[in-house]
């Protein structure tokens, strides 16, 4: 039996902070009959960027993360705000967090970060012919290292747990599905 979708009686907002709100919805189940409440993160769409130079060089973020409480080793990527597009958002990160612009921006596809609790999508895109253009324009809470690594690395890099966030790996994962090893 295919499962379907659940009714949701009611939603009851919680919080709601700069990255996301708390909702509460009660739900009816088709199988069921009964009701049960879920917790969802409401967040606005995100953005990742594999900056990739003439050269075959991955411009990549070093980065503290609070969640973690570790430095890790990633690309580009942030929050698209209300007016923005997810395409506009990755031009934006990508000169904000490296200073980097590219030729063209090339839509990779869209994840569900995590579909149990989050309701947000996330979008990859290649920054096709990446070179430096200006000075990075980081907000209060970020502290960046630009690091360029070949292409070719990535996957030992991955292997190796340099790099450990899930959507970083999803994101080279597309990329090496339509372009190969490069």
């Amino acid at each position: 039996m295919v499962p379907k979708p659940w009714k949701v009686i009611s939603t009851i907002r919680d919080k709601s902070y700069r990255v996301f709100a708390l909702r509460k919805d009660t739900a009816l189940s088709p199988r069921t009959g009964k009701t049960h409440d879920f917790f969802v993160l409401e967040s606005s769409p995100w953005v990742n960027v594999i900056p990739l130079t003439d050269d075959n060089q991955v411009v990549m973020v070093r980065q503290y993360r609070h969640g973690t409480g570790e430095v890790t080793l990633e690309i580009p990527g942030g929050l698209v705000e209300r007016e923005d597009t997810p395409e506009h958002a990755a031009w934006r990160e990508l000169a904000e967090e490296t200073g980097y612009g590219a030729e063209e921006m090339i839509p990779l596809g869209f994840v569900y970060p995590n579909p149990a609790i989050q309701n947000n999508k996330c979008f990859t895109f290649l920054a096709k012919n990446a070179m430096q253009v200006g000075e990075q324009e980081q907000d209060g809470g970020e502290d960046i290292e630009i690091l360029l690594k070949p292409l070719s690395e990535i996957p030992r890099l991955i292997r190796e747990g340099e790099i450990t966030h899930s959507l970083v790996v999803v994101a080279f994962y597309r990329y090496f599905m339509e372009h190969g090893l490069g």
